[in-house]
């Protein structure tokens, strides 16, 4: 058993959005995405099926030609190879769970190219 905690200490960054696997299990990877208002993640996608938990703050995701409007306790699924972008209204912390098979590496790049 494992106990994490995605509001603990989150250390914002001002130039560039933060992301830190928090716990990685036999099914899935679980990554907390810090992003400061307006600080944005460019059109990108996933190999495989994505889930967007909003933990704290409010984003603007884009997916299939619409805008949703995320706020805390929000959650959003959205399947593999769907091109999607988001956009921080507020400092907000972001719960995104990941295949097993998907890597951490590549969020890491998306966040590079944003």
């Amino acid at each position: 058993m494992n106990i994490i905690s995605f509001t603990d200490s989150p250390n914002f960054n001002d130039q560039k959005i933060v992301t830190q696997v928090l716990l990685e299990t036999t099914f899935s990877k679980e990554i907390r995405i810090l992003l400061k208002k307006g600080q944005v993640m460019k059109e990108h996608k996933a190999p495989f099926p994505i889930i967007i938990h909003m933990i704290q703050g409010k984003i603007d995701f884009g997916a299939e030609g619409a805008i949703h409007s995320l706020k805390a306790g929000d959650i959003i699924t959205l399947d593999s190879n769907v091109p999607h972008d988001l956009s921080a209204k507020d400092d907000s912390i972001v719960r995104l769970t990941l295949s097993k098979l998907d890597t951490a590496e590549r969020v890491v790049k998306v966040v590079e190219n944003s």
